[in-house]
This record gives C-alpha cells, sequence and structure tokens, in this order.
C-alpha cells in the first residue's frame, strides 16, 4: 500500500541544542510524505512528485496544517487514569491515597482491558504514537495493555511493575512471583511486533535489593529488554532512600550498584540531581524522562534540563499522567517552558519538538524505527492545526516565521490542534471523523 501526504513537514535529523544553525531539522513547506507498506519511502516538495509516484496511491491533503513524527511520551502511567486531577498531595501520600487504591483495580482483567482501551484512544487523540507505559503489578493490566496496543499496531514499551515492600498488600508481589509473571510475560509479548517487553521496578523504595537484583539479572539474560523506574523526584523521597540503602552513595547509586543502569535504562523525573551523577548517568548512557506537569502539580520540584544536557543525557518528554495534568504533549512542552524559565533557561520551539519527537525516540532507545522521516523508519506521524482554536489562529497569522508559529503551536495547542494521526501511514485517528 503507498500513500502520499501532504502539508507543511518538519523533522529533525539532528538535536538543535547541539547541531550548528540550520542543520537539525528538515522543513518543506508543500511537501509530500511518500509511505510504502507502513514506512517512509521519502519525503520530497509536492511539486516534485512525478505521475509513477502518484501511480495507485491514497492520497492525504492536509494542505495548510503542520506534519511531524507523532509524539513520544517517555513516561506515563496507564493505571492511573482515574487518578488524573487528585486533590492536594504531594509524592508519597499521593501514591498511598490515590494510586494503589486505583491500581488494586487492575486485578480485573475487565477493568484493566476498558482501561487500556480509553488510555490509548486519549493518547492518540492528542498525537502521541509511541510511549514508555507503566501498568499495574497485576499481570492482567500488562495483557490488556499490549492487546490494546498490538490491536492498533502500535510501537509501545510497557511491563509489569515490581513492587515488594513498602506498600499495600494488594499491590505487592515478591521476587519469586516477580520472576515468574515477568518471564511469562516476555515470552508473550517481548518483540511481538510493535511491542518491547520493559522491566519495570517502581522505584528503589517499594523494590527489595533482591528484586531490583533480579531486575538486573533479567536484563542480562535478555540483552534487548529496557528498564524504566523513577529516579529523585521528590526530596522525602530522597530521605526515604537514603534510610532504605545506607551503604549507597546516593540514590542513583542505589541502581548503578546492582546493575540496572545502560543504554536500555529510563529514569523518570531526576529533578534533584548532582552534576556527579548526571556525569554517571551520562557515562552509563541512560536517558531520562522530564515530566514538567507533573513536577508542579505533585510539588516536586524543578528540572534542570541544561545541567543534563550539557552532561551528556539524553532527555525526552513525558506526561506522567496520572501524576500529570495532561495527555497532550503540546501543553506538556508549554509546561516544561515554564519550568525552565524558572531555571532561567529558554526552551525554544525547534529544540521543544525535538524533545517530543527524535529526542524522546533516542531516550527510549527506539531511534532506529521511529522519530523522524528518514527513509525506512515506521510512518508514525501527528498532523497539527495551527488555526484549531481562535485564539491560536490569530497568532499564528501574525506569525513571521515557522519557529514562531510552532512557538505558539506549543504555547496556546492542546487536544484540539491534533487534526490526525496516522499509524504506519494509516489514519489512527481524525478530529473531523471523530
Amino acid at each position: 500500500m503507498k500513500r502520499i501526504v501532504r502539508g507543511s513537514i518538519l523533522h529533525f535529523v539532528a538535536d538543535p541544542a547541539t547541531a550548528s544553525a540550520g542543520a537539525a531539522w528538515r522543513y518543506w513547506d508543500d511537501g509530500a510524505l511518500i509511505v510504502e507498506d507502513g514506512k517512509v519511502a521519502r519525503v520530497t516538495d509536492h511539486m516534485a512528485l512525478q505521475p509513477a509516484d502518484m501511480a495507485a496511491a491514497a492520497i492525504d491533503d492536509y494542505t495548510g496544517k503542520v506534519i511531524m513524527p507523532g509524539f513520544v511520551d517517555a513516561h506515563i502511567h496507564y493505571a492511573q487514569v482515574d487518578v488524573i486531577a487528585s486533590y492536594g498531595t504531594q509524592l508519597l501520600d499521593w501514591l498511598e491515597r490515590y494510586t494503589f487504591p486505583a491500581e488494586r483495580k487492575f486485578a480485573d482483567p475487565a477493568h484493566a482491558a476498558a482501561i487500556a482501551e480509553f488510555f490509548l484512544d486519549e493518547l492518540l487523540r492528542n498525537g502521541t504514537t509511541t510511549a514508555a507505559v507503566f501498568p499495574t503489578v497485576h499481570k492482567a493490566s500488562v495483557d490488556a495493555f499490549f492487546a490494546a496496543a498490538q490491536k492498533r499496531k502500535l510501537r509501545m514499551l510497557a511491563g509489569k511493575v515490581m513492587m515488594d515492600r513498602n506498600c499495600p498488600d494488594f499491590v505487592r508481589d515478591d521476587v519469586e512471583s516477580a520472576e515468574a509473571d515477568n518471564r511469562e510475560l516476555i515470552a508473550r509479548w517481548h518483540n511481538k511486533d510493535r511491542l518491547t517487553y520493559t522491566l519495570t521496578p517502581r522505584f528503589a523504595p517499594t523494590s527489595t535489593p533482591a528484586q531490583l537484583a533480579l531486575t538486573a539479572q533479567l536484563m542480562r539474560e535478555f540483552p534487548d529488554l529496557h528498564m524504566q523506574t523513577h529516579l529523585a523526584e521528590n526530596r522525602d523521597e530522597i530521605r526515604w532512600v537514603r534510610e532504605l540503602f545506607p551503604d549507597a552513595a546516593g540514590y542513583y547509586d542505589v541502581y548503578a550498584k546492582i546493575g540496572l543502569t545502560g543504554a536500555r535504562s529510563l529514569f523518570a523525573h531526576c529533578v534533584h540531581m548532582s552534576d556527579a551523577e548526571f556525569a554517571l548517568m551520562a557515562a552509563a548512557g541512560d536517558s531520562i524522562a522530564f515530566c514538567p506537569t507533573s513536577n508542579l502539580f505533585v510539588g516536586s520540584g524543578l528540572f534542570d534540563l541544561k545541567r543534563a544536557r550539557a552532561a551528556g543525557v539524553r532527555v525526552g518528554m513525558g506526561t506522567d499522567v496520572g501524576g500529570g495534568t495532561s495527555y497532550s504533549m503540546l501543553r506538556t512542552l508549554a509546561e516544561a517552558y515554564k519550568v525552565l524559565q524558572l531555571n532561567g533557561i529558554n526552551l525554544d520551539p525547534m529544540r521543544a519538538f525535538h524533545l517530543a519527537t527524535l529526542g524522546g525516540a533516542d531516550a527510549l532507545g527506539v531511534a532506529e524505527k521511529i522519530g523522524n522521516f528518514a527513509a525506512g523508519k515506521e510512518a508514525d506521524f501527528v498532523v497539527l492545526d495551527l488555526a484549531a482554536t481562535p485564539v491560536l489562529a490569530r497568532r499564528t497569522s501574525i506569525a513571521g516565521t515557522l519557529e514562531e508559529r510552532l512557538f505558539a503551536l506549543m504555547t496556546l495547542g492542546d487536544d484540539r490542534s491534533v487534526f490526525a494521526t496516522h499509524i504506519l501511514g494509516e489514519p489512527a485517528y481524525r478530529r473531523d471523523a471523530a
């Protein structure tokens, strides 16, 4: 199947923060994205198309709209769909009061399946095509999520949450059950279609050293598995880790000593980190998920993107729903801009959209598959409407440059700005058909 998708096309080939001026992205004001069998064949000017290009091709004409690679969410909890907008607590109390009771319900396969359907539809409605996802401790939650993702042909990373201490019994496992469950789920889902199994110890306080060691053992045994967890989100959490792991040099050292760092390791938040820890992360090849709406809403603090990137750590953007406040990557970029302003840093729009696309794919270790429109990559993309609301339409109509239009989009845009989302070239969501 061949598709030709017309519109203003933007993608990134390097990080605008480090590449020379103008070398980080490619832009076609009236472009044509040619997709064959679900993969990018090439991008060209629409006027350069030849009759042979058009032969037997389905045509999607998005003239006047901006086409980008699908957004990549580096950290999100699908089991917290019903926790979003829960009032009045910080991290540790928030887990006890809202999160664990909500996650208890995922022992029921029917509940897990219903939430997975809603969750993935919401991601597509917001232009997100790939995410690193936390289910719950229950196998049913993983099965439901991967089944729903596979049905939609999505590239997704997820795995059973592990917690064998400091949590209620109804969301607790143990080392033996965690090993058995993970092995079963790996066999069932890892590398099936576009799915990547990701080992998921929730965070150091809820896993014993033995369970963390099991995670490291599985990573060694299955060298293409990924790992995700939380790190240095909240000051009380950091003090708690110091009490639980008195022999560690710091929070990051807990994971490093046990063998959970490296190119397949993704750490959410990393708000309270030293320069030395960032340097160690860079040397190990770790990645960070920057979750601004969550860090503000749960009162965790302000992530320092400048220090992380200066050290050489890969960074992607995460919504973190339900601690975060929106599934929209556009809303998340707007909050990232504000967080960084408070740290004396300006987040320009090109760098922001790189973080949400190719940067996110790199942070998740899947940049060879997605993240831009390089020939041969999977053709997941989002179509963005710069006139989706009266305010956005007025602001973009007087913008003098592409960068100015994109900054208005990331500041004023939200789910209404997503006109369509395509998976492997095929429409998976259209606003005018919803």
